[in-house]
């Protein structure tokens, strides 16, 4: 069980967030996604009548039909493996993307992440993996991700790489990030886009979560979409 407020990372305290940086709260960043996948903001947050129970969570985002969303990646885990979006066929995915140096969204998302899945019932949240997937692979060795992950769940998983692999990922899923105006030391800070994705056994994105969907509203659509399979 994760600590209530854990630390947002091993090691030396990151350096604070700057008055003027962006937060990427829930409606910037579903502007963000709405831009990179050049659909209309009505056409993506609408919730079909035909399809009752998807997108009835709140900040629970259903995607249109035809969006394709998502893809092959080949990254590198905690323990230094070479693993690919393959390693994770045959059960669901929650995904997301972040760096450890995060002060403040990323540890509360994976704070929310862990609630969650403790919250399900032991054999349903067996066939759940939660994946961090850093956009820092310059401080995000997988030594570094493997203490920071324990910090949040056991069966946490943290994906790292080369800066190519990383911008691969990033792209397929259709993820902002940079590095913060103006920080050019090493306790530079990373702008970025913050949703969780949720990924069926068979590899595609079938919903995504905007921040600050509570650990309640999680585990409720994580319970209805499993049952699905």
């Amino acid at each position: 069980m994760p600590p209530t407020t854990p630390s947002p990372k091993p090691g030396p305290t990151p350096t604070p967030a700057p008055s003027g940086m962006r937060r990427w709260g829930p409606l910037f960043g579903a502007a963000c996604l709405l831009i990179a996948l050049g659909f209309g903001a009505a056409a993506w947050l609408r919730r079909p009548a035909e399809a009752p129970g998807f997108g009835s969570v709140a900040g629970e985002v259903t995607l249109p039909g035809g969006v394709n969303l998502g893809g092959p990646f080949t990254l590198v885990n905690q323990d230094g493996r070479t693993v690919t979006d393959r390693d994770y066929r045959g059960r669901w995915t929650l995904m997301t993307f972040g760096y450890t140096f995060c002060p403040d969204v990323c540890p509360t998302e994976l704070a929310t992440i862990a609630s969650a899945l403790d919250a399900l019932d032991p054999a349903l949240a067996e066939r759940v993996q939660p994946v961090f997937v850093s956009i820092d692979p310059a401080r995000d060795t997988p030594e570094h991700l493997k203490q920071y992950v324990a910090l949040f769940h056991p069966r946490l998983v943290g994906l790292t790489g080369t800066p190519e692999q990383v911008a691969a990922a990033a792209r397929a899923y259709r993820v902002y990030y940079a590095k913060a105006r103006g920080q050019d030391t090493t306790e530079y800070l990373m702008d970025h886009s913050s949703f969780m994705y949720l990924i069926g056994p068979d590899g595609t994105v079938r919903a995504l979560f905007q921040p600050g969907v509570t650990p309640e509203q999680l585990a409720e659509a994580l319970r209805r979409r499993a049952a699905q399979s």
